[in-house]
């Protein structure tokens, strides 16, 4: 049930709150945490904001922090007192230009904080909590189409591959979006968009194939079109939080993510073994080693910018993050084909180049660094691998399903290495345990 925290305020509440009562502190500290854990950010930084706040406030304030719930007591030690509450959201989701908002509400806070009513305090989060969307269903479908293709082509696909993916994932975004802005439930929305997009893949392949004489092969970009269901957020936040021990976060988010993965890879299975199609290698481009390299650049940065625009980042944001996407990936890249290094290292370089400049740039523009990483690894993840991994496991061909498998575990292990070790270089409040 939604919480009426405009009736939660006492009529009089205009006293400065740092002297309101501990029950108005409270509702207050749990109200940032609630929106902040809402945006999709991991338990540590809303940990983090929620004692920002309490410290200002005067009070202790102990939490324990969950996919959508979480538990906090504030204590008093003055009133000698305490109050204890239970919050919890509806769904999960990502929201990154609310969080650079409460970011933001958060320094304000610091510096002007103690100057603010209770009313004026819970009139700001008002504002944040009810901010619109940044972008309506057929432009969330548009940048899907826009990332998946330029997905496409880093794994190894050509034009005829990237113009099936264009379509298949902008429809299946744009069927996802729309399902969840009716409120429908995440699977219903997962597994429709998956399937739409799927099917258009297929169907607009063979159209080609048969109007135009195609190779049948380019059906192996048939991948790329349900990249868009890659969850992004709750994986990399379920490897940080992890490794800062915060375990009930970390794990409920790690089984989210693999849900998601698991439900978009097995409905992928489902409409490929309906229509005989094999999870071949892509036709080769014929593309010199330097032309490679050139051309992955500005397809790394539209393929970063589309999963930005997802996650709903201003237009700035999602540029600033296609930037360092478009380095931190052809870096990766590079590595597998320049040097020895497998797969599962030159991710990790990979997320740790984009951790390092990640960090550079939220010192001098002030974007959180989850926003700006997350949307870089994303495009690093291993979804063809896990499409060949549930395809091979599902004829029962268990010793190839096995092997990627396992290739797509050590670069989902790794790419959260390469956040982690960033953070610990460059960010001195997560380096340490308190």
């Amino acid at each position: 049930m939604e919480i009426p925290w405009s009736k939660v305020i006492k009529p009089d509440a205009h006293q400065p709150v740092t002297q309101a009562t501990l029950t108005e502190k409270s509702s207050v500290i749990g109200r940032v945490g609630m929106i902040m854990l809402a945006c999709g950010t991991g338990a540590w930084r809303v940990r983090d904001s929620m004692n920002t706040m309490a410290r200002i406030l005067q009070v202790s304030c102990s939490a324990d922090i969950g996919l959508v719930s979480l538990s906090y007591s504030c204590f008093d030690a003055q009133e000698h007192h305490s109050v204890t509450e239970a919050l919890s959201l509806p769904k999960s989701g990502v929201n990154t230009d609310k969080l650079a908002a409460m970011e933001n509400f958060i320094t304000l806070f610091e510096s002007e904080g103690a100057f603010l009513s209770v009313q004026e305090v819970h009139h700001l989060l008002d504002k944040i909590q009810n901010k619109p969307t940044n972008y309506t269903p057929l432009l969330l479908g548009l940048a899907a189409a826009c990332a998946c293709s330029a997905f496409v082509f880093l794994l190894g696909g050509g034009p005829v591959e990237m113009f099936c993916t264009f379509l298949g994932a902008g429809l299946g975004n744009y069927t996802r979006a729309t399902m969840n802005k009716h409120h429908l439930t995440l699977f219903a929305g997962l597994a429709t968009g998956v399937a739409v997009a799927c099917l258009t893949y297929l169907l607009v392949s063979r159209l080609l194939e048969f109007s135009l004489g195609i190779n049948v092969a380019h059906e192996a970009g048939y991948i790329g079109s349900m990249l868009f269901a890659i969850p992004g957020f709750p994986f990399i936040t379920s490897g940080l939080d992890i490794a800062k021990s915060d375990m009930r976060s970390g794990i409920e988010r790690m089984v989210h993510a693999a849900t998601i993965i698991i439900v978009a890879t097995l409905v992928g299975w489902l409409v490929a073994l309906a229509s005989d199609l094999r999870p071949d290698n892509f036709v080769p481009l014929n593309l010199t080693p330097w032309q490679l390299c050139l051309l992955r650049l500005p397809a790394s940065f539209v393929g970063v910018f589309g999963f930005s625009v997802m996650f709903n980042s201003s237009k700035k944001m999602a540029a600033s993050a296609a930037c360092l996407g478009a380095i931190a990936n052809t870096l990766r890249l590079e590595l597998v084909d320049l040097t020895a290094l497998p797969p599962a290292a030159a991710a990790f370089f990979g997320a740790l180049t984009a951790g390092l400049l990640a960090s550079v740039v939220h010192k001098k523009i002030g974007y959180p660094r989850i926003s700006l990483t997350v949307p870089a690894i994303v495009i690093m993840v291993p979804g063809l691998y896990m499409y060949r991994a549930a395809y091979y496991l599902g004829v029962g061909s268990i010793a190839s399903g096995a092997q990627w498998l396992l290739n797509a575990l050590m670069i989902f292990v790794f790419l959260p290495f390469g956040l982690i070790f960033a953070r610990i270089l460059m960010d001195a409040d997560w380096r340490y345990s308190s």
